[in-house]
């Protein structure tokens, strides 16, 4: 009779040193790990992103066997390497006889397909378990909203509150007599006000930057390889969470709408790679968070903390349930129609535009910006010019560490784009200079003067915003949330007008060169 042996399936995203999976030893479980071409090549990464998936992967196959767990680990440039998830696994199934094959669900719909196809053609038992990770499941938000005609996350953010008894008190009472502290939120940086210096990390990459050199695999970006600033493991990953409920939260609502040159985290937690490699769990990051407040309640106000909460528990969750809801359809979703290519640009920073170029040179450096930089300045302006989805789509889940596409599609083609016609937002979130002025200091200095409309050196975000209403006034004007914009566009004396579109014309005519 045949011995049984299981080979498990372990996903870069699925690092999670609490599943179930790891409370026992058994022998003949063989836990695997990959690092493959089809997930360098998907999108062109960052450089900080390719390296710090695979660095966290083979610290936590260390982690695994310090435990005495049975692992494979598949290095990028093994010569057995099939580079992709089917073809090793079926490679090792055959190799060691493997007689049952697991894996957890994947959060990515395209790695879903994948493994539900292969599984189905096995000739082995096989299974699938959860990732054990999430407040909810797939299929919460859809059962919730089942029958009703438009999704609201803030009906699904108050829903996961008294499921999981965040913030609440009496049965299903908001703690401090409302639900939303999102007002509290919106100030920007003081002049001469300097943010905690963030916590970075001084890991040593360069055998894995090599390794993904001397693969060819196209990467974009900058990396100071023997001073890796990312957290790596669960131990950096638990004290970069420490460092911003002591450091951070006392102020991170107040300013987590502020922008700033050369503040590239402010007050951010920055937990999203962690979160989204598993690293940590998003309960572990609400709970620590809570408990800081009740130990501080004169440090921490109460908007600071509910500002982060609403952000892990709320928009997380809700933008995951939408993506399962939602997918593949979603990924097609252009709802204005737009065909033009990303300006050359947003690939070196090269713009006379200081909004932009502080916005994208810092997530060339670092992979990272913060929610209102990829939403009111990358975001704005492709939204502004007409740039095709999938061409940001792919900007934007290649440039950012924690860019899975779970979380990255329905944030790009839902909130910043407005592409899937209302599906996330209610209205598409553009602007004129006025808010980024109002929010940041990025105007100060710039090329372009921000109270122009107009004219030589008038901002360009001035003109693009009134273009982008004329253009889609006849699918915008009922839409009750800028019915005003639409009133003040009618106003607006016929030469004006015309001007401001010339205007917009010129700069979509030579956008390369703004």
């Amino acid at each position: 009779m045949k011995k049984n042996k299981t080979l498990r399936l372990i996903l870069g995203d699925q690092l999670n040193i609490n599943h179930s999976w790891f409370k026992t030893l058994d022998a003949s479980v063989t836990n695997v790990l990959m690092e493959l071409r089809s997930e360098t090549d998907y999108a062109q990464h960052h450089i900080q992103k390719v390296v710090g998936f695979f660095s966290a992967m083979q610290n936590f196959a260390k982690e695994l066997k310090k435990l005495k767990h049975q692992v494979i680990y598949i290095h990028l440039n093994d010569k057995n390497n099939l580079q992709q998830f089917d073809k090793n696994c079926e490679a090792l199934i055959e190799k060691y006889q493997f007689t049952n094959f697991e894996y957890q669900l994947p959060d990515e719909y395209r790695l879903d397909k994948l493994l539900k196809n292969f599984t189905h053609q096995l000739k082995i038992k096989y299974s699938v378990v959860d990732s054990e990770h999430f407040y909810s499941s797939r299929d919460e938000l859809k059962n919730l909203f089942d029958g009703k005609k438009m999704y609201l996350m803030e009906t699904f953010y108050r829903y996961m509150r008294k499921k999981h008894h965040v913030l609440i008190i009496n049965g299903d009472k908001p703690l401090n007599d409302k639900w939303n502290f999102d007002s509290d939120n919106r100030q920007k940086l003081p002049k001469g006000h300097s943010p905690t210096p963030p916590l970075l990390f001084s890991n040593d990459v360069s055998e894995i930057e090599k390794e993904v050199i001397n693969a060819k695999v196209k990467t974009i970006g900058t990396m100071d390889s023997k001073n890796y600033v990312w957290p790596v493991n669960r131990m950096q990953s638990l004290a970069l969470l420490d460092f911003f409920v002591e450091n951070c939260l006392p102020l991170f609502g107040t300013f987590q709408d502020a922008m700033a040159p050369n503040e590239w985290s402010i007050y951010h937690s920055r937990l999203s790679f962690s979160m989204n490699t598993k690293l940590i769990s998003p309960k572990e990051v609400v709970d620590k968070a809570i408990e800081s407040y009740f130990k501080n309640p004169n440090k921490i106000d109460f908007h600071q903390l509910e500002g982060f909460v609403r952000q892990i528990i709320g928009w997380r969750e809700y933008m995951r349930g939408i993506y399962w809801l939602k997918m593949p359809e979603y990924g097609t979703l252009n709802y204005f129609e737009h065909r033009e290519q990303l300006p050359k640009w947003f690939w070196t920073g090269k713009t006379k535009m200081n909004c932009l170029k502080n916005a994208i040179v810092q997530s060339l450096d670092y992979a990272y910006a913060h929610h209102i930089q990829r939403l009111m300045i990358t975001g704005n302006f492709a939204l502004l010019a007409g740039v095709h989805p999938d061409e940001l789509d792919a900007w934007y889940l290649g440039i950012y560490i924690d860019a899975i596409e779970w979380v990255e599609i329905t944030n790009t083609r839902g909130m910043s784009q407005f592409a899937d016609g209302g599906i996330v937002g209610t209205k598409p979130y553009v602007s004129s200079a006025t808010y980024i002025n109002k929010m940041s200091s990025y105007c100060n200095g710039c090329y372009y003067d921000k109270a122009k409309k107009t004219g030589d050196k008038a901002c360009p975000f001035n003109s693009l915003y009134w273009n982008f209403y004329d253009k889609h006034e006849a699918k915008l004007a009922k839409n009750p949330r800028i019915g005003m914009m639409y009133n003040v566009w009618k106003k607006m004396e016929p030469k004006t007008k015309t001007a401001l579109l010339e205007q917009a014309e010129n700069y979509l005519n030579h956008i390369n060169e703004l």
